[in-house]
């Protein structure tokens, strides 16, 4: 007799792998339903001193506390364990810009959770802008995103997605336009799949620049929050609102950013990357809120 088999018993031989290929996609892609991309906001208002500079031990207090609420586990470790592997060969795609880098203590603190996570420490790399040459990258299975936010001459804004452009071996290629295609950055075979979590710095986020590398302390301020997330759409969607909020608030005037950051919500639209609209986020806000202006 020809044995049926159901989408229930497809799905039950199948969830594993399934969970594992579908990590770092987007919520709302997975077998094929409509869900909100999940986002955590959180802040603490002792993350980052006066200079801006990082309390490690908060962050790892807010960075556990995200994990948790964001795969829906009781411990941060077990939220690490869901996506990745003891196998797995982890790139940690960093940030080094010179006014607002990744800090180490962020970085430091990715790495201790995926080597408590089983990763072998040999196996996590952590770099920016030679991840083309770097043997790390070149043989990962999974990858970190991890930077802060801010304005962009070229962009509009820098987050997720733009962080990923030293991953092209012409970066320029992608400017035209605004830089509207970042996008198909996640098509790309170094990239497509891998990417397990993104973490958006809001500590000290840039909301205006007037020109190409432009830094002004005075468009700096101290936000103290993360954004995290396993979509990088959503991510800096959200980010996006924060900043668009804080202009107003500064400026006294809704005064939009330009050039136009059109490549968040073609990410969705144009590349089907993850999910731009806020309808379709589940925002998750946690910590302090004063001034929170989202």
């Amino acid at each position: 007799m020809t044995h049926i088999i159901t989408r229930r018993d497809f799905l039950r031989k199948t969830g594993a792998a399934a969970l594992i290929a579908t990590a770092g996609m987007p919520l709302f892609a997975q077998e094929g339903v409509q869900k909100k991309s999940k986002v955590i906001l959180i802040r603490h208002q002792n993350i980052v001193d006066k200079d801006g500079d990082v309390n490690q031990k908060i962050f790892e207090q807010m960075l556990d506390e995200a994990m948790v609420k964001l795969f829906d586990v009781k411990t941060s470790d077990a939220a690490w364990k869901q996506i990745v592997k003891p196998t797995d060969i982890v790139g940690i795609k960093s940030n080094s810009w010179r006014y607002l880098p990744t800090p180490e203590e962020v970085e430091d603190t990715l790495r201790a959770r995926l080597i408590a996570a089983g990763v072998q420490e040999k196996n996590i790399g952590i770099d920016d802008q030679g991840v083309l040459r770097n043997p790390v990258f070149l043989k990962s299975t999974a990858l970190i995103n991890a930077r802060a936010m801010r304005a962009h001459h070229w962009s509009g804004v820098s987050g997720c997605l733009k962080n990923y452009i030293m991953f092209t071996p012409e970066p320029s290629d992608l400017h035209p336009d605004s830089c509207v295609d970042l996008g198909s950055l996640y098509k790309l075979q170094i990239v497509r799949g891998k990417t397990r979590l993104h973490v958006l710095l809001m500590l000290t986020p840039q909301f205006n620049c007037l020109g190409p590398h432009h830094f002004d302390k005075e468009f700096v301020w101290q936000y103290k929050g993360l954004l995290v997330g396993t979509d990088p759409v959503a991510l800096d969607a959200v980010g996006l609102k924060i900043i668009e909020a804080k202009r107003r608030q500064f400026f006294k005037e809704d005064l939009p950013i330009r050039p136009s950051p059109k490549h968040i919500a073609a990410a969705e639209h144009k590349h089907g990357v993850g999910v731009a609209d806020m309808k379709k986020i589940e925002l998750i806000k946690l910590g302090w809120k004063d001034n929170i202006l989202i």
